[in-house]
């Protein structure tokens, strides 16, 4: 028997993170078993669920409060695919961040890894809500993702 080892590329830049966390879930029958295409649909701004939409939208407006930047359009942009995983990077004065996502054709599942590093007062204030909500925000992101990508899959003839 094989034992499993767990490595993602988001530990690279951060391999002793101040926050991780990782969601699993189902590869779709025929859906695309590219990461990008992945981290692009699960990130895509037109596609989040509305819930989510809305609570970055309280964010952008609240975070000049504490004196962090509101965020790019393109923040959660991929910089990087190396095999099965994309990479998508963000940096900034109140902490840095990486999420991984991989899929994983032979075992059908496809995995968000994501790893921050705070910096300074702002960043662990920043982080307290976001820590919380983290979790529930990706799983919504990466269901709705599963959703559209297996819409988009070819019927089987």
């Amino acid at each position: 028997m094989r034992t499993p080892v767990y490595w993602s590329s988001a530990l690279e830049d951060i391999p002793a993170p101040d926050y991780a966390d990782v969601m699993i879930g189902v590869l779709p029958p025929g859906a695309s078993e590219d990461p990008r295409v992945w981290a692009e649909e699960i990130f895509s701004l037109r596609a989040l669920p509305r819930w989510v939409a809305a609570a970055m939208a309280v964010r952008q407006a609240l975070v000049p409060l504490i004196g962090v930047r509101r965020a790019p359009r393109d923040v959660f942009r991929v910089a990087r695919v190396e095999g099965e995983e994309a990479l998508i990077v963000a940096d900034d004065r109140h902490l840095d961040f990486r999420c991984g996502v991989a899929v994983d054709a032979s075992a059908r599942l496809v995995r968000v890894t994501t790893t921050v590093r705070l910096k300074g007062w702002r960043g662990r204030v920043y982080f307290m809500p976001v820590r919380l909500a983290h979790p529930v925000v990706v799983h919504a992101m990466v269901r709705s993702a599963q959703r559209r990508l297996a819409a988009q899959a070819p019927s089987p003839s």
